[in-house]
């Protein structure tokens, strides 16, 4: 989850507001639809984003951003601890993306220099995915519930 999606610049443009409601509106389907794992993916990603919105530093974009690089550290363990407790195969793909994120960040610590838009494309698309997964698993949580009468 890089937690910088939507716009990297708080809510300041009609794709970062977007973003944000896109954002919500899966987390809240996630808590009312889904089972322990989608909302403990959900409560992850809702506390990420909101701290990647305090620790990010707009001034610099070429920098690295070493607060976010921990951030999404620590959401790649929490999604690779899902993925392993978990039956659901969800977690496995947006640990897979959240890799990526992650990966993202080494490759501008170790000065490869990708142009930045790659950088930022790159996270905000696997955010999307991110998200795309824990809306698809919340889904088939909901139906299997159903499914089994117990909702």
């Amino acid at each position: 989850m890089s937690v910088r999606h939507g716009g990297i610049f708080l809510f300041d443009t009609l794709p970062a507001q977007i973003g944000a409601v896109f954002t919500v509106a899966v987390c809240l389907f996630a808590f009312l639809k889904g089972d322990e794992p989608e909302r403990i993916g959900a409560g992850a990603y809702l506390l990420g984003w909101f701290a990647s919105l305090l620790v990010q530093t707009d001034g610099d974009l070429y920098a690295v951003q070493w607060a976010m690089f921990a951030l999404d550290t620590v959401m790649l363990v929490i999604l690779g601890a899902l993925a392993w407790r978990s039956r659901r195969s969800w977690p496995i793909w947006a640990c897979a993306l959240q890799l990526l994120a992650v990966t993202s960040h080494i490759m501008a610590m170790i000065d490869l220099r990708p142009p930045i838009a790659s950088f930022y494309t790159v996270l905000n698309i696997a955010s999307y995915g991110i998200l795309l997964a824990l809306a698809i698993g919340t889904f088939w949580a909901w139906q299997e519930r159903r499914a089994a009468g117990l909702e």
